[in-house]
């Protein structure tokens, strides 16, 4: 259970004993918020409760503070609480109740810091939904690594998720590609062909060309009309872009639960629905042949077009039909992370998911901010049209899954990334994949020198007292939070927590393994400080695992 909810329990225990005692008045369950220390001098953790019970109690902070140590003092968890000024009661863990934690790690291994729901929401998470028009680029990289680790989060926190790719195959940039593969199609016959200005130019293009001609000839040379041969390129190409897409993220380690095609939505009759659904609400009205959705009655600077005057639908009605159809499927929340440049579109979109009946605070969008891909000190540009752009699979190739899919993690969402290459490819502890790695082969490399010498590990028989020293003690209280930390990030959406938690508890390690002998003569000091060792890496996995990356037992 997170350490955090124990505590608080503990207290509200407190609070209510006292009131029974008559030494405070009242009996509802009050909030108390448990926090961290700025410094951990002043404690492992700390509430102001007692300064915020002062007023309705009519005591000082200082004497409610008391007043509820007395009936907290006892406990096995705490090995020390203060009362200081102004009112904050700080807590202190045992060394004892550390010790059982790392009982407790060894025991549930891969179970250990996921969270267990009585009633677990069913949330859909869509990420990446990049156009069908090409390969995977490094900030559909960055979309897939962040959309995943928040996905693996969730569930580990105790709620279902359902992963969801949009695909894009509907509009004018699927007919533009038909467009440019026609026009490679007629250069690799040897004809002159006008490229469409817009065109994608991209060497991909050629290479769709190419694979088209060769395995649907047949159909092309059975059509005669030029409309219904682009629209069969089109098609043909999206599916050829939409399977190097699979393709890349199952080598990312990335796989969704459900892709969805927009095609469907408008063939399927979803969008007309859609339309009638908010014209029926009066949702809409007329405005110089077009139709309004009265998008400013849901918070938004100013009205949206949803059906223009030729009477084709917006892309703003299609992506309110998807999300209807996401609805109806009956989730609990939904998550959608979008590129650094649809800021402007979140208002709307979530105006429309209120007037669909859903509640505002069961949406939301995250916005991934813009990758810098630096190469030798110069930042790539990068264009699907012009064809100078990285790729996901090239990047994976120079550096590795691993590397990637931390890199672009261990930033927070909302800033921009500068990805240096050149770190990246390090193999020393500047690279912080490679320190991770590193520590957690370390402790791999103990166990087998411990059987080398024919030390057997028996968790069971650890003495609490060899873990006694400072660098251990850390450790410890590092590992209990872990429950926490997942907490935490899962609520904020924040994966890029636990790579900085995942850092700590590397360089902890490292100084508990500087300082100290973990392998020696004596039974009873080699159980307990390889149980220390073996509770590490069990975090350190599974801490890896949420953000996709292994955890290698050599190196």
């Amino acid at each position: 259970m997170n350490e955090k909810r124990i505590l608080q329990q503990l207290i509200i225990d407190a609070y209510h004993s006292a009131v029974k005692d008559g030494r405070f008045s009242g009996a509802d369950d009050p909030y108390v918020k448990v926090e961290y220390p700025k410094d951990q001098k002043f404690g492992d953790y700390a509430t102001p409760f007692a300064l915020e019970l002062a007023r309705s109690a009519r005591k000082s902070p200082l004497e409610i503070g008391g007043i509820l140590k007395e009936y907290m003092d006892g406990t096995d968890i705490l090995g020390r609480i203060d009362v200081v000024k102004p009112g904050y009661i700080n807590m202190f863990l045992s060394l004892d109740h550390l010790w059982k934690n790392l009982h407790q790690i060894v025991q549930e291994r891969d179970a250990y810091g996921r969270n267990v729901k009585e009633n677990p929401r069913r949330i859909n998470v869509e990420f990446i939904s990049a156009n069908p028009t090409g390969p995977l680029n490094i900030v559909s990289a960055r979309a897939a690594a962040i959309g995943d680790s928040i996905a693996n989060i969730l569930e580990a926190n105790g709620d279902t998720v359902e992963r969801e790719f949009y695909v894009n195959d509907f509009g004018n940039q699927v007919t533009l590609l038909g467009k440019s593969v026609l026009a490679r199609c007629r250069e690799l016959d040897g004809i002159d062909y006008p490229f469409p200005e817009e065109g994608y130019h991209g060497e991909y293009v050629i290479e769709i060309a190419r694979h088209i001609k060769e395995t649907c000839s047949d159909e092309i040379a059975a059509i005669d009309d030029e409309e219904m041969l682009i629209s069969f390129l089109a098609e043909k190409a999206v599916q050829y872009n939409v399977s190097g897409q699979r393709e890349d993220l199952d080598g990312f380690r990335v796989h969704f639960t459900r892709w969805f095609n927009e095609r469907a939505l408008h063939e399927g009759g979803d969008v007309d629905a859609t339309y009638r659904y908010l014209d029926e609400k009066g949702y809409l009205y007329d405005q110089e042949g077009k139709k309004v959705f009265r998008s400013t009655d849901f918070g938004d600077d100013k009205d949206r077009v949803v059906v223009r005057e030729d009477g084709r639908p917006t892309y703003l009605l299609a992506d309110i039909a998807y999300h209807r159809n996401k609805i109806e499927r009956g989730y609990d929340y939904i998550i959608d992370i979008w590129g650094p440049d649809h800021h402007g579109y979140i208002a709307r979109l979530a105006g429309a998911m209120v007037a669909l009946g859903m509640k505002k605070e069961d949406f939301r969008v995250l916005i991934a901010q813009q990758v810098n891909l630096l190469m030798e000190g110069q930042t790539v540009k990068m264009s699907k049209r012009l064809g100078n752009f990285s790729t996901m699979r090239e990047l994976i190739e120079e550096i590795g899954v691993d590397v990637s899919r931390y890199f672009f993690v261990m930033r927070s969402l909302d800033s921009h990334l500068d990805f240096d290459l050149a770190l990246a490819k390090k193999e020393s502890s500047e690279n912080p994949v490679f320190y991770l790695q590193y520590a957690h082969a370390r402790i791999c490399s103990l166990f087998r020198e411990a059987e080398k010498r024919g030390i057997a590990y028996d968790p069971g028989g650890s003495v609490r007292e060899y873990l006694d020293n400072p660098e251990a003690v850390i450790l410890m209280k590092l590992m209990l939070k872990f429950p926490e930390e997942i907490e935490d990030a899962a609520e904020a959406f924040e994966p890029h927590r636990l790579t900085t938690y995942l850092l700590r508890l590397a360089q902890s390690f490292h100084r508990f393994y500087t300082e100290h002998r973990v392998l020696s003569d004596n039974v009873d000091s080699n159980n307990s400080c390889l149980l220390l060792a073996d509770a590490t890496r069990i975090v350190m996995k599974n801490g890896l695992a949420l953000i996709g990356v292994m955890a290698p037992e050599r190196m």
